[in-house]
């Protein structure tokens, strides 16, 4: 396998004193750096409204480093790889709307890029609030810095959330395509840079046991759960404006449907398997506003203890309104209508506030024709076979399967075989999402990012939920009240609604079962 290096690049990150800088992107390219997979003419010019000088950045950044390693690793910071990595850092301090701040990026940027052999390839990204997206681009066009020259490339990272609704992303689409070209914007969602989300395409189309068995013949139905123990906290005010369901939903939770349910490409290229996503998304049956109810369960949690702490309910949050009707948890009966998944019900369900923090993917598969065993010993006990695709934490695969138990009667159980990445290749195998994006996109390589038509399909089916909730409210505002919603006490698997979301069907969540048990 040939070795992936970064070419020579000047990156500008944009919110460089942000907490997001400090906790996934400088310690992913510390990360890189210390593999050799960055080029000698890398450099890194941080950028933010916070005044300071490079050497204050250089502080700041080496902090965060350090103190990453002692959450993360637990082992010694690498002190003489910091401090040649620190060479490569910059900071310039400006506003994200200011003429003036950036003519004065410009003009370090050109000055870096002639101290330095970055081959004027440039990298922006912006871990910014979404609301100076716009600014930011427009500003980079007046300055000269959105066009490639001198041979060199320029390209966009653009964090979420990607827009409110349809309409917003649209907009924002529009924008950043009148002065950057699809191929330069990299939308990012860290979740297709984790291993066992990127495994999904190799365990589906690499062996050839699995593929065969993948489409409604065999599968009943698939659960895809991203549960988080955690409530909102002090960052109330923020979630209050968006939920779960812009969240979790139209990102994570759509990306993860599209990976599952996906047809071959034609070639493992960034344009066949995203065209292949968009066909997921686009198969995706719209729900009816006006019957939103019947496929969608939302809620909000109550005081209980989760994650062994205990949590006030979602009302009696910081910053949160008495009387707000934003979901802390959403579930949702997606249909598919294509060949491959016609009749198998995709059932998502996200929330906070939950008994633990896990993503996994979870196949159901159909049961014999004939229950041999269904004796008078296993009646009540039909567990149906399962494939586990277990994302965080304890990132595994994991197959469910009926054997007997010893002794002389006939016991079913359900046993598991399973394979667990960091027991199989190591703990220090399994890098942070982030690294593998960032080289990504120093590479050109696009196939983990997101592409316009993916984000906006997303969207779409969403805004119909949101259409939907906006209706029941108004109805209700006209009646001089507040739509009440479903409640779940924190440390609970969610309302009693979305068990019976899957009841209809004669199904039920399943559990989650943590540490590569189940």
């Amino acid at each position: 396998m040939i070795k992936r290096t970064a070419p020579a690049n000047l990156m500008v990150v944009f919110g460089a004193s942000g907490d997001l800088a400090k906790r996934k992107l400088m310690p992913s390219l510390f990360h890189l750096f210390r593999q050799k997979l960055l080029h000698k003419g890398f450099v890194v010019l941080g950028y933010a409204r916070t005044a300071m000088t490079d050497e204050e950045f250089r502080t700041q950044v080496g902090d965060a480093l350090r103190e990453h390693q002692a959450e993360e690793h637990g082992d010694a910071f690498d002190e003489e790889a910091w401090q040649r990595f620190s060479q490569m850092l910059f900071y310039q301090t400006g506003g994200y709307d200011d003429l003036g701040s950036f003519q004065s990026l410009a003009a370090r940027v050109v000055a870096l890029d002639d101290e330095f052999p970055t081959q004027h390839n440039h990298l922006f990204y912006l871990a910014t609030p979404p609301n100076v997206f716009e600014p930011i681009a427009s500003l980079l066009n007046e300055v000269g810095l959105t066009a490639a020259g001198d041979g060199g490339w320029t390209r966009l990272i653009i964090e979420k959330p990607f827009g409110h609704d349809l309409q917003s992303a649209h907009k924002l689409n529009d924008h950043l395509l009148s002065v950057f070209h699809e191929d330069q914007i990299y939308r990012i969602d860290h979740y297709l840079g984790k291993e066992t989300v990127q495994n999904i395409l190799v365990f589906r189309f690499g062996n050839g046991i699995f593929e065969p068995i993948w489409n409604r013949n065999y599968v009943d139905h698939v659960q895809i759960t991203v549960s988080e123990s955690l409530g909102v906290g002090t960052r109330g005010g923020y979630y209050d404006k968006s939920g779960a369901i812009r969240d979790m939903v139209q990102n994570h939770m759509m990306q993860l449907v599209a990976l599952t349910a996906m047809e071959p490409p034609v070639a493992y290229d960034a344009e066949s398997v995203r065209n292949q996503k968009v066909n997921v998304l686009r198969s995706i049956r719209p729900t009816d506003p006006l019957e939103v109810n019947k496929s969608v369960v939302r809620a909000q949690y109550a005081a209980g203890l989760a994650g062994g702490k205990e949590i006030p309910g979602y009302l009696e949050a910081e910053g949160i309104p008495p009387n707000s009707t934003t979901e802390t948890y959403v579930a949702w009966k997606l249909e598919i209508d294509n060949w491959r998944w016609n009749g198998v019900p995709f059932y998502i369900r996200t929330g906070k506030a939950l008994p633990t923090k896990v993503t996994e993917v979870n196949v159901m598969f159909r049961r014999p024709p004939l229950m041999y065993f269904d004796s008078r010993e296993t009646r009540g006990q039909k567990v149906r076979n399962s494939i586990t695709l277990r994302i965080q934490p304890d990132e595994s695969i994991i197959l469910g399967f009926d054997a007997k138990r010893p002794g002389p009667q006939l016991d079913v159980e359900q046993v598991s075989m399973d394979f667990v990445y960091g027991r199989a290749f190591g703990n220090s195998a399994i890098s942070d999402a982030y690294e593998r994006l960032l080289l990504d996109a120093m590479l050109g390589d696009s196939t983990l990012f997101i592409r316009r038509d993916e984000t906006e399909l997303a969207w779409d089916r969403v805004t119909n939920v949101l259409d939907g909730w906006e209706i029941q409210e108004e109805i209700m505002r006209k009646r001089g009240k507040t739509l009440p919603l479903p409640q779940y006490e924190a440390g609970t698997w969610g309302p009693l609604e979305s068990d019976d979301l899957l009841a209809r069907d004669g199904h039920h969540w399943r559990e989650p079962i943590l540490n590569g048990s189940k």
